[in-house]
């Protein structure tokens, strides 16, 4: 029996040599090299547009389908439940005073009972159209990518749909998975080993030279892990050394959505464990600006660093999420206004995700990282636009909250987002008593005004 079962074992182990040489050929070849030398077969945008062929059948297949069963194919979704046309604080008090007492502002200055209806409603109408909440929850797409986590109203249309999809579920987490798992691990393990070579070598032009090439190679290979498809505009506008460089945030990807063009220094606090080793490995061969946890709240000690890093033009553009946290790709809120009061100049750049090929926004209230990196694996590929903005200063007389909101409207009005006052930091915590207060002012400034100008009459 043993005789019988020893040319088997024989042929499955050479069978199996073949196979991870031929896989690992082929990774070094399609892959690895032409990361280093930046270079780009086409093969990626050949996959992405054979995927929107087959979505695009996919839909019209699952439309006509659901038509003919009489199901409802897609959620009624809006961005906006309440529809009104946009008025002042006082044009609706007036309005409500007009239809209840018929007492205007001109003529009654002093409180009117009615006018807790205004604020009432205005309640109510945040509860039902939460223009904040729905910010950091994934937008259903209104076409089906043969992921179910994009269309929870799917149902069984026909045996060649449900079969495609099955193929699709067996290509993403049979082939594509293992593949990008290999390169990811890849290229984090490059990028560890190679930058702690990089930082034995003396400071100088040779070791920012071997730092710039080595981060640039194992952040390509990176991308090449989540299949990223990526289009970068007005690449003249590309962050010099000695700026800021600010970005709209969705995901933790973003950071190499953007390093595997250019080189920055990252900002962030000190973590233990992979991500430590990481950070570690990395600050040896490029001076990047990592804070301690007892530091992360000192905001004097964090703009004397980020200061000192700008004000040397042969460092790498610092490289900021001023939002503070990952919206779902379809607005930019409140910029934090510690990075604009440093006084250098602002690189913009926006950020566009295609969610299409999958949805690359984190919800880290609901998945923790490796789950999201694993879904994201998993997906069809990560497609997006970056632009890359005229850099900005700040102008005479303007502060630190103008300037940032000015860039953020910039960066909104190129990517096509909503631009958003709210603070990004409500996804977990309370509405600030300042909001409160501001409605509070505006409504006394309407009763003293109109008060002022009856006494003058």
């Amino acid at each position: 029996m043993g005789l019988f079962f020893n040319p088997f074992n024989n042929l499955l182990c050479i069978l199996l040599g073949i196979s991870f040489t031929v896989w690992f050929t082929l990774l070094l070849v399609f892959i690895i090299v032409p990361a280093i030398f930046g270079v780009s077969f086409g093969i990626r945008r050949l996959y992405m547009k054979t995927l929107l062929k087959v979505f695009k059948w996919a839909t019209l297949r699952l439309e006509r389908g659901a038509k003919e069963k009489n199901h409802l194919l897609y959620k009624p979704y809006s961005n906006a439940i309440i529809a009104r046309e946009p008025t002042s604080l006082e044009e609706e008090i007036k309005e409500i005073r007009r239809s209840g007492s018929n007492r205007d502002l001109d003529s009654a200055s002093e409180f009117e009972m009615s006018d807790i209806f205004y604020f009432a409603r205005r309640g109510v109408e945040s509860i039902m159209d939460d223009e904040v909440t729905k910010r950091f929850s994934a937008e259903e797409l209104q076409s089906w990518n043969l992921l179910t986590r994009s269309n929870y109203n799917f149902h069984y249309i026909s045996l060649r749909l449900t079969v495609l999809w099955g193929l699709g579920l067996f290509i993403r987490y049979g082939f594509l998975l293992p593949l990008r798992v290999t390169l990811a691990f890849t290229g984090v393990g490059l990028l560890v080993f190679l930058t702690s070579i990089v930082g034995l070598l003396p400071n100088g032009r040779v070791k920012n030279f071997l730092s710039e090439k080595v981060h640039l190679m194992c952040y390509r290979i990176c991308v090449r892990a989540l299949t990223a498809i990526i289009t970068y505009h007005d690449c003249e506008n590309k962050p010099k050394n000695g700026g800021i460089c600010v970005a709209n945030h969705t995901s933790p990807i973003d950071v190499i959505i953007l390093a595997s063009d250019g080189c920055y220094a990252m900002v962030g606090q000190i973590h233990g464990g992979l991500m430590g080793v990481i950070q570690r490995s990395m600050v040896k061969a490029c001076p990047h600006i990592w804070f301690e946890r007892s530091e992360v709240k000192d905001r004097h000690l964090v703009a004397k660093r980020l200061s000192d890093h700008a004000e040397d033009k042969s460092k790498l553009p610092i490289l900021i999420f001023p939002e503070g946290t990952c919206i779902n790709n379809t607005s930019v809120m409140m910029f934090k206004k510690g990075s604009f009061e440093i006084g250098s100049k602002v690189y913009p750049v926006a950020i566009k995700y295609d969610p299409r090929f999958g949805d690359a926004f984190w919800n880290s209230s609901k998945y923790g990282m490796v789950n999201y990196l694993l879904r994201m694996m998993s997906s069809w590929a990560i497609v997006c636009s970056v632009w890359y903005l005229p850099p900005m200063c700040r102008e005479e007389g303007e502060d630190a909250v103008q300037f940032a909101n000015r860039v953020k409207a910039a960066i909104a009005r190129q990517g096509g987002l909503v631009d958003l006052l709210w603070d990004g930091g409500l996804k977990r915590g309370k509405v600030k008593d300042t909001f409160k207060e501001e409605q509070q002012k505006l409504y006394s400034k309407i009763l003293v005004g109109a008060q002022e100008d009856r006494s003058r009459s």
